[in-house]
């Protein structure tokens, strides 16, 4: 009778410390920021399109900056709108941000990639 109160005392404990440790784990924190990724992909996907126009522009020259760039900004702009909304509707599935960088001004001059 003594072991089973000390075995149930030792599976309390144990469950008890393992509970907290899971609610404090990356599993909060990974759909927190990916609900706060996407409300912020959603109110800034536009400017994916200067910064198209921009990046392409400095890399093969302006005239393929404003039609191609601009097309790629027009891409992008709901591209990352679009999965912003999606990752807002399901922030909580524990996964990554689907849009990398998650945010457009964490790393401005680096392409967007899904």
């Amino acid at each position: 009778m003594r072991s089973i109160v000390k075995l149930s005392l030792v599976l309390a404990i144990y469950f008890a410390i393992s509970s907290q440790a899971v609610a404090s784990g990356s599993n909060f924190n990974t759909s927190g920021e990916r609900f706060v990724s996407g409300i912020a992909n959603v109110a800034t996907g536009w400017v994916e399109l200067p910064k198209n126009i921009m990046l392409t522009g400095q890399k093969d020259g302006p005239i393929y900056g404003i039609t191609v760039g601009l097309a790629m900004g027009v891409m992008h702009t709901v591209g990352r709108t679009l999965v912003g909304a999606l990752d807002v509707a399901t922030f909580w599935i524990p996964i990554k941000p689907s849009v990398n960088p998650p945010f457009i001004w964490e790393d401005f001059s680096r392409e967007t990639s899904y």
